[in-house]
């Protein structure tokens, strides 16, 4: 099989760019101590040329799509069992990984959300993760509180990873060219074994506060908390956007007080 056709409704639109490509697997930190590396939609494999030349860790590969992973086994036949057929979304990565690997890939932009989701539920194994996204979704993973931008995801990837914007895609390095700008983020699990609260109360908490965004925190989390039983505390006049996850940590914890 000489190529893959990219299927739109996977979302599949295929980096051309080496040297984008190399700066994307460069940006991995074995240091960190995983040894192995699972990348997501390889596709035709740019990342996975520049993953394998490293010997520092095990590459895996996996892909939800049968040509992706029929031309994958031609070209690298040395994966065997690490070139994975199936869904990131559902994959139990106890089956395949120990306690630290790290994640890479340019992701799909249809379930990039879902994607980061599934970072999160896995954050206790996965110590890295660095890859590419529609420009607005890695603007949003790495918003500061203030901006617009900001919101559940930025909350709850800087609540667990530092989270940075590496550099900026245009859409002529890829086949097909998406319509959008493509950003690439590199997130490293912080030191944080869990945050210092009720975490699903601090999620509870989170979303919201969100779900609302134009209403003071005060109105958003009174499904949350009464209102009779919130504190004097100024972080309840604002809105959401505008707290730290440190602050987010100390409303929940004061909201765990009262129940």
């Amino acid at each position: 099989m000489s190529t893959v056709r990219a299927k739109k409704h996977l979302g599949q639109h295929f980096l051309n760019d080496k040297n984008a490509a190399q700066k994307i697997v460069d940006a991995l930190n074995p240091q960190l101590g995983f040894d192995k590396v699972l990348e997501v939609g390889p596709g035709m494999g740019v990342l996975s040329d520049f993953l394998l030349q490293n010997t520092t860790y095990q590459t895996y590969m996996i892909d939800v799509d049968a040509e992706s992973v029929e031309f994958l086994a031609d070209k690298y036949p040395q994966l065997g069992d690490r070139l994975i057929h199936g869904d990131f979304l559902a994959l139990d990565f106890s089956a395949h990984f120990g306690p630290k690997v790290a994640v890479i890939g340019n992701f799909p932009y249809n379930i990039s959300s879902q994607i980061l989701f599934k970072i999160l539920d896995e954050r206790n194994r996965v110590v890295q993760m660095t890859g590419m996204f529609q420009k607005e979704v890695a603007e949003r993973c790495t918003a500061k509180p203030g901006s617009k931008e900001y919101g559940i995801l930025s909350v709850f990837l800087q609540a667990y990873y530092d989270v940075k914007y590496l550099f900026t895609v245009k859409a002529g390095a890829f086949s097909p060219p998406p319509k959008v700008l493509s950003g690439v983020i590199n997130m490293v699990r912080n030191d944080r074994e869990k945050l210092d609260c009720d975490e699903k109360l601090f999620w509870r908490v989170v979303k919201a506060g969100f779900n609302q965004r134009r209403k003071t925190l005060r109105n958003s989390l009174s499904g949350v908390v009464t209102k009779e039983n919130m504190s004097d505390n100024p972080l309840y006049e604002l809105r959401a956007e505008r707290l730290s996850v440190a602050d987010f940590v100390t409303l929940t914890n004061e909201i765990s007080s009262t129940y």
